[in-house]
């Protein structure tokens, strides 16, 4: 390991993380409210587009892995260095593609970029600085990460309304350049003494698993396969994953070291959020189509609508270290999430009718939610978890974090398209009927996933909010 952390970098690598995630979550939503402008120049369907958002997060997911074992062998600088420089130029690649073949690849190589400036940025974070301070400064962090995906319909709208679809990519390069020259000063070089082989059959079983699961939500809504074929694919899908799960165990160095999931703090962290995230997730693709091709809104005011959720995710993310010293993990994650879940199923109501003051305040609601929830799973999965396992333990959360923002994209799709049938996406009235249906479908599937914040303990979490750590909730060791 390298020395420790000079004044600079522990001053200004909160900035330069929160930078680089701010242009990574942005890029994940921007193209969402120009689906619509872009379909009609692609010639394809708006809900087929999902493939260009999808394919960003799936490759985000699947490259994360892979992600630690090159920060542990070539040192976080260079490979966050790498991954910068391969996300801008592959921004310009998207805005330069001229068809969605082309515009697919593209996404795909921003996501294996960002699959490394993600996990990267928040290693170096988790090893600058000491556990005691570990909350408010992953708390300072995901703001920026936070308002990306909530402002990036704004930004996108706008721009499809004075430009077109193209210029949405180009906004990443001058921050990429902003970022590369940042890190030369504040980007620590840490990596390991002796670092692990890469899990080569590991990464095969995790990856083609996970790909092809996504790839079949992707498809299903779109009835290219019959049940037969679905369901013998379905069944392939699991058995790599679970074929991973097995290997996992039996192997000393894996890709993605399971036993973590031993330590009850990280477990529910990271698999209550896997859930909870399946019915957020899909509400940053809906919400633009439900504007735009439901109640008939241009981009511009599309996008404007997702501005609420950003301000009340700024303002609400100040006093989520305050909620959760004041009544704990536990309480707030349960409450939070069931809020959450009422808050998504009241989109259900929504129609041309509707006040624009009440929507404005729906959207502000999911903003506050949107804040608390991922500030209290984000910095809980590192409450318990030892030093020398942080950098799988980030790895681990990274991946699941992805992984199920990319299902829950492709869940509130094939929701869409299974409520929608055959009816046409230009028919408002059909667009309406069938997303309302999809908003009470994932608002339940989210507040369902509360259940799984009922196993913590009071005393969960104690180590990151300053408060005395009871017994219940001492650290628990993981097994070799």
């Amino acid at each position: 390991m390298s020395r420790g952390p000079s004044a600079t970098v522990q001053r200004y690598l909160p900035w330069l993380v929160g930078i680089v995630l701010f242009m990574e979550t942005l890029d994940s939503t921007i193209v969402n409210t120009a689906v619509p402008s872009m379909a009609v120049n692609l010639e394809v369907t708006p809900l087929s587009l999902k493939a260009i958002v999808a394919s960003y997060i799936l490759a985000l997911a699947l490259g994360i892995p892979v992600s630690g074992w090159l920060a542990d062998r070539f040192g976080t600088r260079k490979v966050f260095t790498v991954a910068v420089a391969l996300f801008t130029v592959a921004s310009v690649m998207c805005g330069l593609a001229l068809n969605a073949s082309m515009l697919i690849v593209a996404r795909v190589l921003q996501g294996a970029g960002a699959a490394m400036m993600t996990p990267v940025g928040r290693l170096a974070i988790v090893r600058t600085f000491p556990r005691s301070e570990l909350l408010s400064k992953m708390n300072f962090v995901i703001i920026p990460a936070l308002i990306g995906p909530l402002l990036g319909p704004t930004v996108g709208g706008l721009i499809v309304h004075w430009w077109s679809w193209r210029e949405i990519f180009f906004v990443n390069v001058p921050v990429g350049l902003a970022a590369l020259w940042m890190m030369r000063h504040c980007m620590p070089d840490y990596r390991s003494d002796s670092p692990r082989s890469l899990d080569v059959i590991g990464l095969i079983l995790f990856c083609s698993g996970s790909a092809l699961l996504s790839w079949l939500l992707e498809v299903f809504g779109e009835h290219r396969f019959d049940a037969v074929a679905t369901t013998l694919l379905l069944l392939i899908s699991l058995a790599l994953l679970g074929a991973y799960a097995l290997h996992a165990f039996r192997t000393e160095h894996p890709l993605l070291n399971l036993r973590l999931f031993k330590v009850r703090t990280f477990r529910v962290s990271v698999g209550g959020g896997l859930v909870t995230r399946l019915g957020i997730s899909g509400l940053p693709f809906l919400l633009p189509l439900f504007y735009q091709l439901g109640l008939g809104m241009p981009a511009w005011q599309s996008g404007l609508m997702m501005m609420p959720a950003a301000l009340a995710a700024m303002f609400v993310k100040a006093a989520a270290p305050h909620l959760l010293r004041r009544f704990g993990y536990r309480r707030v994650l349960i409450t939070n999430t069931v809020l959450m879940g009422v808050t998504i199923g009241l989109f259900s109501f929504v129609d041309q009718s509707t006040p624009l003051a009440a929507i404005v305040a729906l959207s502000f609601l999911v903003g506050s939610g949107n804040s608390v929830q991922f500030s209290s799973m984000n910095s809980l999965a590192f409450a318990d978890v030892d030093d020398s396992n942080s950098s799988m333990a980030n790895t681990i959360a990274s991946s699941m974090q992805q992984l199920s923002m990319g299902f829950g994209l492709a869940c509130g799709s094939l929701l869409a398209g299974w409520y929608l049938g055959n009816l046409p996406q230009t028919d408002q009235v059909a667009v309406i009927g069938a997303l309302h249906p999809a908003f009470i479908t994932l608002g339940v599937a989210t507040m369902l996933s509360s259940l799984t914040y009922w196993t913590l303990r009071p005393g969960d979490g104690h180590a990151l909010t300053g408060k005395p750590q009871t017994p219940v909730a001492a650290r628990e060791s993981v097994a070799n």
